[in-house]
């Protein structure tokens, strides 16, 4: 097993580190603040390649692989995972089109959003009641002459009132999960009415909203994949979204462990730094410990995804070990700082708060086990 990087991964890892400090970190605190989507900031990542780290060159991607994709969303997520998270969404949608799309949709829709065009992505699964149940769905779509006509709501989507492409999931039979399907809706597009804007606890600036589709006709040709088989395009974009969220759940987790770091050194009590006290450096010492094995558990996952191996039970594992060593983490991180760690003037309390929904989205942590479990089984029967 060889740990070292490739060329490649170093120069994605080191571009995606470089660009986090000098552009995304300094004004992730304004972000948050005043809830501003960085649209620009998109289309400079879409510049340095990373709107489609594992895409083909042919199509405006990096072509760097599935792990180069993980240490890039580190690097974004440690500086702000509000920005990291539409990237990991736009990756997410770019490589979907890529694996079941036909050429046309491919060339039309790829390149949108690998190049920036489209300004980022969105993944439109989940409804008001139907979120880790996508068969309780009741958006619809009906063919009708040379268009699919969609009528029904989404919850929860990412970047919903800026994304130029939407992946969105539909149900054109009564036949449970076989009755869904999946199609292409470009931003814009006459029916589709955006949601207000959510007011979360945490990625204040990554703009999450609802979506209605009213009588709205999209081209036939914008079904991706066949009819009837939406349910297995959802369960593979979601395994490589876990290895996505994973990495954030690294990235944020380590940004709380370097800021608790230099805090515990700079600040002093009882003539001495707090550093250098037994409590705080235990404290830091299973930080360390729990950061470094989520992120092998990512990088073991996404290995075997760039390897075309079987993945979905170790993209679990990842998601669902890393999403819940942030939460510990970042929370230990906010006790290192005390009364500081709950103010805005040092960024735990905003790491705190992101950290939040890694155990609820792209599967909660429930959803995640039984995953896990199913797979387990399996090796032993």
């Amino acid at each position: 097993m060889n740990l070292e990087l490739t060329e490649t991964q170093t120069l994605i890892r080191d571009t995606a580190r470089k660009f986090a400090k000098e552009k995304v970190a300094p004004q992730a605190r304004k972000l948050d603040r005043e809830e501003i989507f960085p649209t620009a900031t998109f289309k400079e990542l879409a510049e340095l390649g990373l709107m489609g780290v594992n895409l083909p060159t042919r199509y405006g991607g990096a072509e760097a692989g599935v792990v180069a994709y993980a240490l890039a969303m580190m690097e974004i997520a440690a500086a702000d995972a509000s920005t990291s998270v539409a990237m990991s969404v736009t990756n997410m949608c770019a490589e979907l089109i890529y694996m079941f799309g036909t050429d046309a949709q491919r060339e039309k829709f790829v390149t949108k959003l690998t190049s920036g065009e489209a300004v980022v992505g969105s993944f439109a699964l989940s409804e008001p009641h139907a979120g880790s149940d996508p068969g309780a769905m009741n958006t619809s779509a009906v063919r009708k002459g040379d268009t699919w006509v969609l009528n029904g709501s989404k919850q929860w989507i990412t970047s919903g009132a800026h994304a130029g492409v939407m992946v969105v999931w539909a149900r054109t039979s009564p036949a449970g999960n076989k009755g869904l399907s999946c199609f292409i809706v470009e931003g814009g597009t006459k029916g589709l009415i955006i949601g207000k804007h959510e007011d979360k606890m945490g990625l204040r600036s990554s703009n999450t909203v609802g979506l209605t589709f009213e009588d709205c006709e999209i081209p036939a040709e914008n079904l991706l994949g066949k009819e009837g088989e939406g349910f297995k395009l959802a369960m593979v974009a979601l395994d490589g979204g876990r290895i996505g969220i994973a990495s954030q759940a690294c990235g944020v987790a380590r940004a709380a462990l370097e800021a608790s770091v230099q805090y515990t050194k700079d600040r002093k009590a009882f003539n001495q730094p707090i550093s250098e006290f037994q409590a705080p450096r235990f404290m830091m010492a299973d930080m360390k410990v729990q950061l470094a094995a989520a992120e092998l558990l990512t990088f073991r996952a996404a290995a075997l995804k760039e390897a075309g191996k079987p993945f979905t039970r170790e993209a679990s594992m990842a998601k669902l070990y890393a999403s819940e060593m942030s939460n510990r983490v970042c929370d230990k991180a906010v006790q290192l700082h005390g009364g500081y760690g709950y103010i805005d003037e040092f960024p735990v309390e905003r790491y705190f708060r992101d950290a939040r929904v890694q155990t609820i989205y792209e599967g909660t942590s429930e959803v995640q086990r039984m995953v896990i479990a199913r797979e387990t089984f399996k090796l032993f029967t």
